[in-house]
């Protein structure tokens, strides 16, 4: 598949690239509809991704940020990153998007008011990562895998948590496959975005916008995905992220 894809146009590259990841949403939303997956293997999976997406953020995208722009703009993107998707995160938060990637919501809180602001919510945490896909194809070396796999693996138990909530709150499958299609659609979109906005723009803007989306990625990880793990797994969540780092790791030097 990769040499398929490795054959087309680079905004197609950056389209299909961020597809494949999104597409992770579905199947997710499918496993959780169709089947009764424990909390505590959704939680592991979600740890391992974090690890991963630490990973690819620290080996891929900083690393190639910095030797682009320098590091005055490669910190300052990282810091605006982080800033803005916490700011993003604590005012869907209030909306009742706090649990979007949990199957199980605390008690006292509908599964049901807050669907709307966890869409949103999925949003946000899938536009930087796939952003990401499509300028990792900038440098002309084909896309970065190690940071598809990241997003695959993030996205995957977010499609299986809250597909899970949407069905207890009686949600139809068309609904819930709808949602988590135009997510989907969505992330392919940022990632062809990513490519075509900023294939001809200098390379401290492309690096310090490879920085924004590195910081709003590791905020979303802290807040959303690894207390969710950590919850689950509990002593072995640290363990669980470090597999999850050191497999991206070995993949990004791989490439390399």
């Amino acid at each position: 598949m990769e040499a398929f894809v490795d054959a087309l146009p680079g905004w197609l590259q950056a389209g299909s690239w961020g597809l494949v990841a999104g597409a992770a949403l579905l199947l997710g939303a499918f496993i959780g509809v169709r089947f009764n997956v424990p909390q505590r293997l959704v939680a592991a999976i979600m740890a391992f991704g974090s690890g991963v997406l630490i990973s690819a953020l620290s080996f891929e995208l900083m690393d190639e940020a910095i030797e682009t722009g320098g590091l005055a703009s490669t910190a300052a993107g990282f810091l605006a990153g982080a800033l803005m998707f916490t700011a993003a995160n604590w005012m869907l938060a209030r909306r009742g998007a706090r649990h979007r990637k949990r199957s199980r919501r605390p008690a006292g809180e509908s599964d049901d008011a807050s669907g709307s602001a966890i869409a949103v919510g999925a949003l946000l945490d899938g536009i930087p990562e796939s952003i990401v896909i499509g300028l990792s194809l900038l440098g002309g070396q084909g896309v970065s895998m190690a940071v598809v796999v990241a997003v695959f693996l993030s996205n995957l138990p977010e499609g299986l948590s809250s597909a899970a909530g949407m069905k207890r709150a009686g949600r139809s499958h068309a609904h819930i496959f709808g949602v988590w299609g135009g997510i989907a659609c969505a992330s392919g979109a940022a990632a062809l975005i990513g490519y075509t906005l900023f294939h001809h723009l200098p390379p401290a803007v492309v690096a310090a916008t490879t920085a924004v989306a590195a910081g709003g990625v590791l905020a979303m990880v802290v807040d959303t995905m690894i207390p969710e793990a950590f919850e689950e797994t509990h002593d072995f969540a640290g363990l669980i992220v470090g597999l999850g780092f050191l497999a991206a790791f070995a993949l990004s030097k791989l490439e390399s």
